[in-house]
């Protein structure tokens, strides 16, 4: 996969595209998503050209990893949903159905969720 500056993450980086804002530092953009799929539902943008979780991983540097991985626990904390759950989610190239090629993680809570995969 190879990344694209034209995504709607990159736009909303460069501040083409609105966002709600719940958290921001130097490395790592956090908004609500536009399609909310519970009733808490935020997207961790790292900052970085990024394409998934692999890359991430691969070439972020040691502050932008942990300004990441940081940011999950302060909005759960600034949603309220530590207490009783939440599910992180990352989903990766084509077979995982990622729909944007910027590396992000989806925060979802607020509600009792359905089981992720059935069968």
């Amino acid at each position: 996969m190879t990344y694209n500056p034209d995504n709607i993450f990159a736009k909303i980086l460069r501040a083409e595209i609105p966002n709600n804002t719940v958290y921001e530092n130097d490395h790592v953009l956090v908004f609500d998503d536009i399609t909310p799929q519970a009733a808490v539902h935020c997207l961790i943008i790292p900052k970085g050209a990024y394409t998934d979780q692999a890359d991430f991983s691969a070439r972020a540097s040691d502050a932008e990893i942990i300004a990441f991985e940081r940011a999950i626990a302060t909005v759960v904390d600034i949603k309220g949903i530590g207490n009783d759950g939440y599910r992180a989610v990352c989903n990766t190239k084509e077979n995982g159905r990622q729909e944007v090629p910027h590396y992000h993680m989806h925060i979802l809570g607020g509600e009792k969720l359905p089981a992720m995969i059935t069968g």
